[in-house]
């Protein structure tokens, strides 16, 4: 089945339309399924547990409204082991890789998480630091937020990505070109949606603010700041921040699915600027891999910052949720699942959904990858699918 391209006929389109208007964190409906591929492993040192885990894989991508492809990275110390099924690419037929690029959506949050954190760790910034101090510009009624409100997702900041002025821009041309730094301009006139600190709810704004004040308190670009502070400590190598809709190849083709037609391709569908420090990140499993086993582990941050960061709220949900019970740090979550505790963060966008997620002294991580969007409210039964797979993917990290 070949997919056809975005913006291929004009009906198509508008419904891709009114998805990529939720670009960020927002839901487009998959309900097609596609033949598995073989899955791939590492060492075989069990091989019913890696025979069961790659029949999980095919059995999700040939289930209804299952995701095209699929590639799990499980790394236990020193050793990777790679599963996958279905294919990377629709057209060319080709298996997903480790080393292929990908949208990681909200997983770009931990980034921004661990940008502030190191700069916390430095004294360029410190958790109590309201937007006020840092960012005077900004709304009066904002000015009482801390930074750790908003790592925490309890700072009340209205949604960015929510506002109607953003979505009739994206809903006209999801490549539009944002200067990422006026996003909170499309919400500068609204208040807070409830007092600082007194609840949690998830905002692409928090983020937003976040790369701000990183940048506010060094005089240097968000960009480089993650160079600098993530990249190179870390050895991600094919990690970046781009601006515009192109994705660097190779790359896992993301897919919008809708019953009895075609998959759609969206890979380059929507610009990665309406996004920028809250989802706009490209890498790859084997990156994120690294990216995770640091930031979860510790390796970034000092054993004092990561005790306020490991500060959490019970049963705050990433977007989507993760595998069993989630819990909200700043800007990260503990995933409670039946066989342990693991740290991370999940994301979707248009074509991708995305877990990462590592024991707290970084030695054994779990990226998982599909390439369509999952959702709470439009995909309940993939997504709760997902989760149960993610799950036992993380029963097999622990070995339990």
């Amino acid at each position: 089945m070949s997919p056809r391209t975005y913006g291929h006929d004009r009906r198509l389109r508008s419904s891709l339309l009114l998805a990529a208007a939720a670009a960020v964190c927002g839901a487009v409906v998959g309900a097609l399924a596609h033949p598995a591929q073989a899955a791939q492993a590492g060492d075989g040192r069990d091989p019913a547990r890696t025979a069961a885990l790659r029949q999980e894989l095919r059995d999700l991508v040939g289930a209804p409204g299952g995701p095209p492809g699929v590639i799990a990275v499980l790394r236990d110390h020193d050793r990777t082991e790679v599963y996958r099924a279905g294919v990377a690419d629709i057209e060319s037929g080709r298996p997903p890789k480790a080393s292929d690029h990908m949208r990681i959506a909200s997983v770009a949050k931990a980034f921004s998480g661990a940008v502030a954190l190191r700069l916390v760790d430095r004294g360029r910034l410190h958790l109590d630091d309201t937007i006020g101090e840092v960012l005077p510009g900004q709304p009066a009624a904002w000015h009482r937020v801390t930074l750790r409100q908003l790592l925490h997702h309890t700072s009340g900041l209205p949604d960015y990505s929510g506002s109607q002025g953003f979505i009739d821009i994206v809903s006209e041309d999801p490549r539009h070109r944002f200067d990422p730094r006026r996003l909170l301009e499309f919400v500068a006139d609204e208040d807070l949606a409830f007092r600082p600190g007194s609840r949690y709810q998830y905002s692409n704004s928090d983020n937003i603010a976040v790369a701000l004040m990183a940048e506010a308190s060094t005089g240097r670009r968000y960009e480089e700041l993650l160079r600098e502070l993530v990249y190179e400590p870390l050895g991600l190598e094919r990690t970046s921040l781009p601006r515009g809709y192109r994705l660097p190849a190779p790359y896992l083709h993301g897919y919008q699915l809708a019953p009895s037609a075609e998959p759609v391709d969206v890979s380059e569908a929507v610009s990665a600027s309406g996004a920028w420090a809250a989802g706009g990140i490209v890498s790859t499993p084997k990156d994120l891999t690294a990216f995770i086993r640091g930031y979860a582990g510790g390796g970034l941050i000092s054993n004092r910052t990561r005790e306020q960061q490991f500060t959490f709220i019970p049963g705050a949900l990433s977007q989507p949720p993760g595998p069993g019970r989630t819990d909200a740090g700043l800007a990260i979550y503990r995933y409670t699942t039946r066989c342990g505790v693991v740290y991370g963060h999940t994301g979707n966008t248009p074509g991708y959904t995305q877990l990462v997620a590592a024991t707290a002294d970084g030695r054994r991580s779990l990226t998982f990858s599909l390439t369509t969007q999952t959702s709470l409210t439009l995909n309940p039964d993939l997504l709760a699918r997902v989760r149960h797979v993610q799950e036992d993917f993380v029963c097999a990290l622990l070995r339990r």
